[in-house]
């Protein structure tokens, strides 16, 4: 499989998906959290449908979504985003939440205005906590991938693991694993990487 590129087409359509469902998940989970995180009422309105909706077992409503959407990139990335949605917008919102008072009422004093609050007090300040969920939403992102190429897919690494299921081929079945696994080996190392060097501030301070 190394030798024809077979390994390496299915690899790279996997992680296309995994990485536009890691981006578009976090994307939207770190915008929400941002505004529930701002506005009590907006999170008491929706945090009862955003718990709701971790209570459904993914595996149930992939075939869903695939059956709603196609077979296509489209709905392996749309799993991708939801598993990933949920636990970077509860770390959006406890970084957000967790900017000290005393350095909110500086920036106050300076008459600073709400787009510079922004850029040089809280998302630096609530940027570890942020990649942190970074970091889990990775990991979590190869298995949507996973999931949807399970339902249906004619490519992916879920694909080969079905294809040497039915084949009853354990060699193609552990080769997908073992990449699988790489691949969120190399998603978490990035994810810690972007929070070493984002956060060299902090580190160079102490």
């Amino acid at each position: 499989m190394l030798r024809d590129g077979t390994l390496l087409h299915h690899t790279l359509v996997t992680f296309n998906e995994v990485f536009l469902g890691l981006v578009v998940g976090s994307s939207l989970a770190t915008f929400l959290g941002y505004l529930l995180a701002k506005s009590s009422m907006l999170e008491k309105l929706l945090s009862p449908y955003l718990v709701a909706s971790q209570a459904i077992p993914l595996v149930a409503i992939a075939p869903l979504l695939v059956i709603w959407f196609g077979p296509g990139i489209f709905s392996k990335i749309l799993i991708c985003a939801m598993i990933v949605f949920f636990p970077v917008l509860v770390n959006t919102i406890l970084g957000f939440r967790g900017v000290p008072d005393n350095l909110r009422d500086l920036m106050q004093s300076m008459r600073a205005t709400r787009w510079q609050k922004l850029r040089l007090l809280e998302v630096p300040a609530a940027l570890p906590i942020l990649l942190g969920g970074l970091r889990i939403g990775a990991t979590l992102s190869v298995i949507g991938a996973v999931v949807g190429e399970f339902v249906g897919s004619d490519k992916g690494l879920g694909f080969l693991i079905n294809v040497g299921r039915g084949q009853f081929d354990t060699a193609l079945v552990f080769v997908s694993i073992f990449t699988l696994i790489f691949m969120a080996l190399v998603l978490y190392g990035l994810a810690m990487l972007a929070e070493r060097r984002s956060t060299r501030w902090k580190t160079a301070k102490h």
